[in-house]
């Protein structure tokens, strides 16, 4: 117990597992909170609460606690118990928590695991895991890009309240984040001797996606459907892409063309397993028999790649076939057992022929009993005893065994062992070397296994450099395979991607939609902008959200390398996306659906620029009618006449289509006998009509609700119309609107000041 409080006083704040021969034990409050946290049995010595799980399953019962956010610091035993009197040396060795997950059920195969240093405006991401290090400067996007790469542990210098992390580390000490994060996982006993130096990234070289556009356009969704990748390194490089699309055209057009050639020529990425984890295990000396097994495997599939890519040409798959090498495969194979066992020091992780004294050992193991009857054969003659016998018992040895009557005929060198009732057991020299040898021969096979094993984990890791780049090259291959096998499945084209200011898009169609309804019911529109402002006026349910959408999915596709949803696209760079779509309360920081609305959109109105696309739906419907439309109108007419931005504007407000300057479009609608039919075309033209009354039809509310409603608007419409000048008018200043209001005659000077007062404070 007192090296169980030495090592707690270490790591106070995480939960000790603390190893006991077979097991990790827990004890006091740590016990308590374990057994209560994952159902693990509270049990007691000596009025010490404690619980603890096998040693060999210690993995699943950490990754529970993990994953409820606690860090979990492991005490191992620093000696061999058999070679050791007294107490064992134990020691800390590692704190795991959920940003330095190594051996983990939560890792995913197609997510990085980020743990994420916020100095200032730079921010440093290391995936221990996979050993990719990156360091950006930020501005006002750092609460974007963290949305976008999700880290899974945060350690940072200032308070994020606006970011809800399940697990921030605040300290208070440090300037600059990559020295500060690799101190404190240091601080964690975590190797990283697979950490290469950061690759420094910037933030300009991609469209910039905010948080609630990438909720809004559910790319994780987008993601799922042109996921087709093999190989674990290219799901998570196509992550990355689809949330950073690219700002270059010649980038862009250098991943179209290696997309374009595996269209027409695909090549197959089989039994590659994930080579960024197995090196990293590998060079920080966690790698296990089978993980090096399986690196061996996938890389002897390096070769073939290499020759099924060497007649493409695009730049891009030239550079990565390049990039290619198998320096390693020949060395694991030919030692490697075919099946190793799952751990090192079980036996067996070796093929028969590899170290000459690893084969003595075995067969002194496994041959013992062959060799007996062979020694039983020669002292036979030897003695003449024809009767001699050698045997083997767990509780007594080896030993030579006659009969009593024969037993003055052994000769002298034997060595009287046992006298039973009818016989006489002996031991020779010879024999009780053997002994000692056949009894201490799998232990020492074992441990020369562990000796030879660590020396060809530590050859293997000399090449992680060679392997890291292969596996990086694997996975752009992976990726861009991936969006040649989608291009050619939904029938997507190759877009132009420039610097103009053009943005068209013939017979667009939206990905997630289409693959949902079958592509034999989907409508395509086409879209066409030049810092232009698009109105689109429509009833709900007609496509006014699914058309917007899927402008900015297009364009979110082309940026990255992908082909698009459309017969044809011109896309000129798009910088940033900004979206207000649908209507969200955010109870936990006291904001209602109409200050989420405006927060929203005032983040658009700031950072957008002429470059940008910017998809609105239904703004100012959070509050009364006039001061919804008020509000619309005055956003849309910012948008177009100061930022610029091509803006797609999809409104109930129909009386927005009098904006000067707008480009009316509406959702066609075909009026039947029975109702209305939606036919999810987008023509030109504004409408004055919502058809509320037909959507809620079709929605199913009770038909004595729909005929009060149907007689309501009749009599509404049929109610004298406002006089002109009692109408709303847009482009009237509210100043202006105040002062027609006053009754000049009966003012004082002193009402006249007073009210001028109020007018230049309020507006």
């Amino acid at each position: 117990m007192i090296q169980w409080e030495a090592c707690k006083a270490k790591a106070p704040e995480a939960l000790l597992l603390f190893r006991l021969g077979d097991f990790y034990e827990a004890f006091h409050e740590d016990a308590k909170l374990i057994s209560k946290e994952i159902g693990l049995t509270l049990t007691g010595r000596q009025g010490t609460p404690m619980c603890g799980v096998p040693f060999h399953t210690a993995d699943s019962y950490i990754d529970k606690l993990v994953a409820k956010g606690y860090k979990i610091a492991i005490a191992e035993q620093m000696e061999d118990p058999r070679s050791v009197k007294g107490l064992v040396k134990r020691e800390i060795v590692r704190i795991v928590t959920p940003g330095t997950l190594v051996n983990s059920g939560l890792l995913s195969d197609k997510r990085n695991n980020y743990f994420a240093c916020i100095a200032g405006n730079e921010l440093a991401t290391l995936d221990v895991s996979t050993g990719e290090f990156r360091i950006v400067k930020t501005s006002n996007d750092l609460a974007d890009e963290l949305h976008r790469i999700r880290p899974s542990e945060i350690l940072t210098n200032c308070e994020l309240p606006e970011l809800r992390f399940p697990c921030v580390v605040n300290k208070r000490e440090f300037k600059e984040a990559v020295p500060a994060l690799l101190s404190y996982l240091k601080e964690l006993n975590l190797r990283l001797d697979h950490v290469a130096e950061p690759v420094v990234d910037s933030l300009q070289s991609y469209m910039a996606l905010d948080r609630s556009t990438l909720a809004n356009l559910e790319i994780d969704t987008l993601l799922e459907l042109i996921d087709q990748t093999a190989t674990p390194m290219g799901a998570r490089l196509l992550a990355t892409w689809i949330k950073h699309p690219l700002l270059q055209v010649s980038e862009i057009e250098k991943r179209q063309d290696a997309v374009e050639a595996f269209l027409k020529t695909p090549i197959l990425l089989q039994d590659v397993r994930d080579l960024e984890r197995l090196m990293m295990k590998t060079s920080a000396n966690y790698g296990t028999p089978r993980d090096l097994l399986a690196l061996g495997l996938s890389m002897s599939k390096i070769p073939a790649i290499q020759e099924a890519l060497a007649n493409f040409t695009a730049p891009e798959i030239v550079q990565c076939q390049s990039a290619l090498s198998d320096p390693v495969s020949i060395k694991i194979l030919s030692v490697l057992s075919d099946s190793p066992p799952l751990r090192i020091g079980e036996g067996d992780v070796f093929k028969d022929g590899v170290h000459p004294e690893l084969d003595r050992l075995r067969t002194l193991s496994r041959d013992s009993i062959t060799w007996m009857a062979n020694y039983q054969v020669r002292l036979r003659e030897e003695t003449n005893i024809k009767t001699l016998k050698v045997g083997y018992t767990k509780a007594f040895g080896y030993y030579i065994e006659v009969s009593r009557a024969q037993g003055d005929r052994i000769p002298a060198g034997f060595q009287r062992r046992q006298t039973l009732v009818n016989a006489e057991r002996f031991i020779t020299e010879e024999l009780k070397n053997y002994e000692y040898q056949v009894l201490t021969a799998e232990e020492r096979s074992k441990a020369l296994e562990i000796q030879l094993f660590e020396q060809l984990r530590s050859e293997v890791a000399r090449h992680s450099a060679a392997i890291n780049r292969t596996a990086k090259a694997i996975g752009r291959i992976d990726a861009l395979l991936s969006l040649a096998h989608v291009a050619k499945e939904h029938k997507w084209n190759r877009p132009l991607v420039d610097d103009s200011d053009l943005f068209e898009i013939k017979e667009g169609r939206h990905p997630l939609v289409e693959k949902s309804v079958g592509r034999a019911s989907f409508i395509p529109n086409d879209t066409s902008l030049s810092h232009q402002l698009m109105l689109i006026t429509g009833p709900n349910m007609a496509g006014k959200s699914t058309y917007i959408r899927q402008t900015a999915l297009i364009a979110i596709l082309a940026q990255i390398g992908s082909f698009v949803p459309a017969t044809s696209a011109r896309i000129g760079l798009v910088d940033k996306i900004f979206s207000r779509i649908g209507a969200s309360d955010d109870l936990a920081r006291g904001q209602s659906t109409f200050m989420v609305e405006m927060t929203e959109t005032a983040n658009i109105l700031h950072h957008a620029t002429a470059k940008s696309l910017v998809l609105l739906d239904e703004i100012g419907r959070g509050t009364s009618t006039y001061d919804g439309i008020s509000i619309a109108w005055s956003v849309a007419e910012y948008l177009m006449r100061e930022i610029r931005a091509k803006t797609l504007f999809a409104t109930h407000y129909w009386e927005l289509t009098q904006l000067p300057g707008a480009l009316n479009f509406q959702v066609a609608v075909q009026e039947t006998a029975d109702g209305v039919v939606f036919l999810r075309k987008i023509i030109r033209g504004g409408t004055d009509k919502s058809y509320g009354i037909h959507v809620a039809k079709l929605a199913g509310l009770p038909t004595k609700v729909i005929r009060r409603a149907q007689e309501m608007l009749k009599e509404l419409e049929s109610k004298p119309k406002k006089k002109p000048d009692e109408q709303l008018t847009f482009i009237e200043s509210p100043v202006v609107a105040e002062l027609k209001k006053l009754n000049v005659d009966r003012m004082t000077p002193i009402d006249a000041l007073l009210c001028l007062q109020r007018l230049t404070n309020t507006f």
